[in-house]
């Protein structure tokens, strides 16, 4: 005799929907104003916002969508925060949804009302706090104003692949990217860009410098070699490395750092350390970029260093595999 088991119906999960944003802000009399949207589809106010297209990363959303819902071009700055909530999916049922919020900067164009968006408001922090519809971005509005002290920002790259060193029989500073590496490189080229850097800095590795070739000759920018990012260098003096990075924060402004996966897990935790933030992993994938963002500080550890500290570090994992994944739907 067959026990009649009943076969559990499979059950469609509404899908994750991933998406970016940005406070868009400029200079005003009385300090920072930022951008905030009215859309008619919801009469709500919002920061602007949107849903991640196809092998989409968070960043380039983020810039496309303040471009399309006010006509403004920016620069991106440091991450802010993530909104977590739920929206109504097809089913009827609840969708999770995740949306990645950065600092962004004007850098130019014009306001035309549009299906999206037909009013647009500058506004001092205060009073666009008031204005917002959702709780939500009166957090991420609360995360921008943590960062109006920051200065500088310095996007730590690991280089991108090389293929392996056991099968590289010429001297290893020489080796050059591998054809991974080259895709590695290209999203990079897609990314980097958004932030503006105006200098670059590389560990005197010829796969360090070919991974951010292309934004210097983009940029009309020289790479600087630094050999205190190499790994044999700094790990003779982590803490001349660690002199050498904030010296590069204290020239204000972004700035791109090339540097190997022998240099960036110590020398983030060593920044981390000194400003008393805490940091769950350091990772340091090849093709992946730390976001650190750097305030003034008068401590010093020994009175050498520049007066900055680490206000925040934030991973942004290989630009290409981040690709995939969002092309893919995960």
């Amino acid at each position: 005799m067959t026990d009649n088991i009943p076969v559990a119906e499979a059950v469609e999960v509404p899908a994750l929907v991933r998406a970016a944003g940005a406070v868009l802000w400029r200079p005003g009399a009385e300090g920072r104003e930022v951008a905030l949207v009215h859309r008619p589809r919801y009469d709500d106010w919002s920061l602007p916002k949107g849903k991640l297209d196809p092998g989409e990363l968070p960043a380039q959303a983020a810039v496309r969508e303040v471009a399309e819902e006010t006509g403004f071009s920016s620069v991106l700055g440091r991450p802010l925060a993530q909104a977590r909530y739920a929206v109504p999916a097809r089913s009827g049922e609840s969708a999770p949804k995740i949306v990645d919020y950065f600092s962004a900067r004007l850098r130019a164009g014009e306001f035309t009302p549009n299906d999206e968006v037909d009013e647009l408001r500058w506004l001092p922090l205060e009073q666009a706090r008031a204005e917002l519809s959702y709780p939500h971005d009166a957090r991420v509005l609360d995360a921008f104003d943590e960062s109006r002290e920051e200065t500088a920002t310095v996007l730590l790259v690991r280089h991108a692949k090389a293929g392996k060193r056991s099968e590289w029989s010429g001297d290893d500073a020489l080796r050059p990217l591998s054809e991974a590496g080259r895709k590695q490189r290209d999203a990079l080229h897609s990314l980097l860009p958004l932030f503006a850097p105006s200098r670059i800095y590389s560990a005197p590795r010829v796969r360090c410098e070919q991974t951010v070739a292309p934004v210097a000759g983009d940029g009309g920018i020289d790479i600087v070699s630094e050999p205190l990012f190499s790994e044999e260098v700094y790990s003779a003096d982590p803490q001349a490395g660690v002199r050498a990075l904030l010296e590069v924060a204290a020239e204000g402004g972004t700035s791109v750092v090339s540097s190997q996966g022998g240099v960036i897990p110590d020398l983030v935790t060593r920044l981390a350390d000194s400003a008393g933030l805490r940091l769950d992993e350091v990772a340091s994938r090849k093709g992946s970029v730390w976001t650190l963002s750097f305030r003034p500080d008068e401590r010093t550890d020994d009175g050498k260093a520049p007066g900055l500290r680490l206000a925040a570090a934030d991973y942004l994992p290989d630009p290409l595999a981040r690709a995939r994944r969002t092309r893919a739907g995960r």
